[in-house]
């Protein structure tokens, strides 16, 4: 059953993409290529800057509740738990992204899917132009997958 609705989610995901103008195919090669370590690199660093951020958002959140920004300092609280398990995710994804297995990108669909609902919890516009972007090189690369 959940392997049902993950294909469909990822399916509905792909049919907004399917309209957007392809890469040429070295780009595509070349991202092929290199997705695996930026994803092993990108998932360090997640987990080293979001256990930082929960850290330092535990320690300034009572000062921020002094001053009328509670909420902010749960949604980053929030944020920095997400940017945890996607890390997480990341790493996990690196061996079988290496190995061109389907369940590597899959993966690292999902750890983007956590990275987009961080952006939006954290009301960032930025955030989501970056994932948006991201999920079209995704999408750019999934036939390689198999």
């Amino acid at each position: 059953m959940a392997q049902a609705s993950t294909k469909e989610v990822i399916k509905t995901v792909e049919d907004l993409y399917a309209k957007v103008p392809s890469l040429p195919t070295n780009a595509r090669d070349f991202l092929y290529k290199v997705t695996p370590w930026v994803t092993l690199i990108v998932g360090i660093l997640a987990i080293l800057g979001s256990v930082s951020a929960f850290g330092l958002s535990a320690v300034f959140s009572p000062f921020a509740a002094m001053g009328g920004s509670a909420g902010f300092a749960a949604g980053l609280m929030i944020a920095a738990a997400l940017g945890i398990v996607e890390g997480v995710l990341m790493l996990v994804a690196f061996p079988s992204l290496r190995k061109g297995e389907m369940k590597g990108w899959n993966l690292l669909f999902w750890a983007e899917v956590l990275s987009l609902v961080s952006s939006v919890v954290l009301i960032s516009l930025t955030g989501v132009v970056g994932s948006l972007i991201v999920f079209y090189l995704l999408f750019q690369i999934k036939s390689y997958y198999k």
